[in-house]
């Protein structure tokens, strides 16, 4: 069985955009930014967009979204100081599990640098026990959701 190689999205695949800044010490030795940022650059676009939209209050929240898998690949390199504009969709929904996917864009690119997925599971806080997603976080995904 052979798998299509990924290949570059364009900015329309994705449904809400963040403009994330690189930093100084993003860069690697090799002059663009290194590859475990960009899976804090997934967490930060999609987490920012869950507390603008008031599903997520990062310190009180009873239930919050745990990490089970990341993946990603990288079509082209970023580097500090460039702007990088996260482009945000929701591929699917589960009963208490969500996989994000998330293109990276230089400022201004059409095609994605990087693009990748995260799967949270969404737990009570005090318990760690998976839980079905509250009604503010399914309101803050419906306009990311692509499995319509």
């Amino acid at each position: 069985m052979t798998t299509a190689r990924p290949q570059p999205q364009p900015r329309d695949a994705y449904r809400v955009f963040r403009t994330l800044t690189t930093r100084w010490m993003d860069n690697d030795v090799y002059g663009h930014v290194n590859n475990v940022v960009y899976y804090s650059f997934f967490d930060t676009a999609v987490n920012g967009h869950l507390i603008d939209a008031g599903a997520l209050q990062v310190d009180t929240s009873a239930v919050i979204g745990l990490v089970i898998e990341t993946q990603c690949n990288y079509f082209a390199p970023l580097s500090y100081p460039q702007p990088v504009d996260a482009g945000i969709r929701v591929a699917q929904v589960g009963r208490s599990s969500v996989r994000y996917e998330v293109g990276l864009f230089a400022a201004g690119e059409p095609l994605t640098a990087a693009a990748g997925h995260f799967v949270h599971v969404y737990v009570d806080r005090a318990s760690r026990r998976p839980t079905a997603l509250p009604p503010a976080l399914l309101q803050a995904l419906a306009p990311l959701r692509t499995d319509r």
